[in-house]
């Protein structure tokens, strides 16, 4: 299996997991919270989202999807454009709603279409690229994706448990 393969196939994990966290979930569903101050799924998928559209895009040396798409306007957050989601309260939180889940999965589709094809073009020694120097040790290209994938799938994974505890109180 190529590097590019493996990268796309995590990628695709993601992606997965996002879709079937938010199938079929209506607009309350998508923003109900299991507890006071927890993440719902609009905000993990949403935050997932941004976080592989700054990261992957700041790699590329591109514009996000998310300002260059137009899904800034879209989403109609009360967040400046660079928000990723880092840092928010449980107010913040609640400040993303969405009117279905066809919003999350479109924005999320875009930034995968875009990933997954500039992975395809990786060699291993791209890996080895510095990336940020602000770390101790200096971030590599192959540690930054591998960072990315796993925030995501975390995340993702949490919207899937958070989609069973919505379902199961219905």
């Amino acid at each position: 299996m190529k590097l590019a393969e493996v990268l796309a196939d995590g990628f695709g994990r993601i992606r997965e997991v996002v879709h079937e966290a938010v199938e079929g979930l209506s607009a309350e569903q998508l923003v109900a919270s299991p507890a006071p101050g927890a993440n719902t799924i609009a905000w993990l998928v949403w935050h997932l989202a941004r976080v592989q559209d700054d990261h992957v895009a700041d790699l590329m040396g591109t514009e996000q999807i998310w300002t260059s798409r137009g899904w800034l306007d879209r989403f109609e957050l009360p967040f400046p454009a660079a928000d990723i989601g880092y840092g928010h309260r449980p107010e913040d939180v609640d400040a993303v709603r969405v009117d279905s889940a066809d919003l999350l999965t479109g924005y999320y589709d875009e930034v995968h279409e875009a990933t997954t094809a500039w992975v395809a073009g990786l060699d291993e020694a791209a890996l080895d690229r510095i990336v940020d120097e602000a770390w101790n040790p200096p971030v590599t290209l192959g540690v930054r994706l591998v960072s990315v994938l796993s925030d995501d799938l975390q995340h993702a994974g949490q919207a899937a448990y958070v989609r069973g505890l919505v379902l199961r109180d219905t």
